[in-house]
C-alpha cells in the first residue's frame, strides 16, 4: 500500500492517514479522479492531408469540401509536401536508426543509395544495346519501392492453441505488418554480413537483389508462403 501512496498527490495521502475506513474512502479517491494522460488534441481532430497527391485525388473525386470545416492536427516537423519528401524512406531510416543517433541513419542510408546509383550507371554503361538500358532503373529510390513491395509477405502464421497442441495457422497478413516484415527482413539479411561488409555496400546490394525478384528476403518470404500452403489445413482454427 505504501507503494500505491507514494505514486498519488500528497492531498490523497493525508485523506488517506486520517480515514479510519481507509479501504472505501481510498476506493472512492481512486474512482473520484482519473490518472489518465491527457492528449494535445481530441479524437475529432482529424490527421493533416499535406501530400500533393493525397490532394489532388481529393479534388477529383470531390471529397474536399468535407475537410473545409473539420478541426486539423497540425503536421509534425518531418510532413512536407516537398518533392523530396518519402515516406517509405524515413520509416527505413527510422528501422536503421539505433539509439537516437537519425542523423548516423540517415547518412547510412544515402551512402546505401550512392552506392545503388553507382552499380546501376555502371551496368547502364556496360549495356550494349537501347533496349537493355532502358530496362536499368537508376534511381535509388525507385529500387527501394521495388525491392520492399518484391519482399512484403501476402500471408502469415498465427501460432493457435487447440487442445494442448499449438498449431500454425496461415492467414491474411495487414499492410503495416507486411510492410514491418519486409524492412525488418532486408535489415537482419544485411546485419548478417556486416562484420566482413559495410552496411551501405550490403545493404545496396540486398535492394538490388529484391528490386529483381532474387536474394535471401525474397527466397524467406517464399518460404513462408510454401509454409502457410502446407499449413493450409488448419486454417479453419481461426474461426473457432
Amino acid at each position: 500500500m505504501n507503494n500505491i501512496t507514494n505514486k498519488l498527490p500528497l492531498v490523497n495521502k493525508c485523506i488517506f492517514k486520517n480515514n479510519n475506513n481507509c479501504l472505501s474512502r481510498w476506493t472512492i479517491v481512486l474512482q473520484s479522479r482519473d490518472y489518465s494522460r491527457p492528449t494535445s488534441f481530441p479524437d475529432y481532430f482529424q490527421n493533416p492531408i499535406f501530400r500533393k497527391e493525397d490532394q489532388a485525388k481529393l479534388i477529383e473525386t470531390g471529397e474536399l469540401s468535407k475537410f473545409a470545416a473539420v478541426p486539423v492536427k497540425p503536421p509534425a516537423v518531418y510532413e512536407t509536401s516537398s518533392v523530396y519528401h518519402d515516406p517509405l524512406v524515413n520509416k527505413v531510416i527510422n528501422h536503421i536508426m539505433e539509439m537516437g543517433k537519425k542523423q548516423l541513419a540517415r547518412s547510412l542510408l544515402e551512402k546505401s543509395f550512392e552506392n545503388i546509383k553507382r552499380i546501376q550507371i555502371e551496368r547502364y554503361h556496360l549495356a550494349s544495346t537501347p533496349e537493355a538500358k532502358a530496362k536499368i532503373e537508376l534511381s535509388p529510390k525507385e529500387i527501394l519501392h521495388k525491392a520492399i513491395a518484391n519482399a512484403k509477405p501476402l500471408l502469415q502464421l498465427q501460432p493457435i492453441k487447440r487442445g494442448g497442441i499449438t498449431y500454425q495457422v496461415p492467414g491474411p497478413i495487414t499492410e503495416k505488418r507486411s510492410l514491418f516484415l519486409a524492412i525488418k527482413w532486408l535489415l537482419e539479411a544485411t546485419y548478417e554480413k556486416e562484420r566482413t561488409v559495410h552496411f551501405p555496400e550490403q545493404f545496396a546490394w540486398e535492394l538490388l537483389e529484391a528490386a529483381n525478384n532474387t536474394g535471401k528476403v525474397v527466397k524467406r518470404k517464399q518460404d513462408l508462403h510454401r509454409q502457410c500452403e502446407a499449413n493450409r489445413a488448419y486454417a479453419h482454427y481461426r474461426w473457432q
